[in-house]
């Protein structure tokens, strides 16, 4: 699909650039406020590193992942996805 995420780099503390299937390409940043509940195993720098996809997804371990039909929207609109 359009929104499968192929490619994923952290580019700075609690930020992610993105590139999806149909070649858009944007940033994902997260607010510390966000990292609450299942986002919160996020503070810790070596995990957010571990960014990686699965099944054309943003995932960490730990069965953490972003939904990429709603964060190619919001990229595909602003260019950037803030999760606040």
């Amino acid at each position: 699909m359009k929104w499968d995420v192929v490619d994923v780099k952290t580019i700075a503390p609690l930020a992610l650039r993105v590139q999806f299937a149909d070649g858009t390409v944007g940033k994902v940043r997260f607010e510390p406020s966000h990292l609450t509940g299942v986002f919160e195993v996020l503070q810790d720098p070596h995990v957010f590193q571990q960014a990686h996809i699965d099944g054309g997804a943003v995932t960490w371990p730990g069965d953490v992942d972003l939904a990429p039909d709603a964060m190619y929207q919001e990229i595909k609109s602003q260019g950037e996805w803030v999760l606040r």
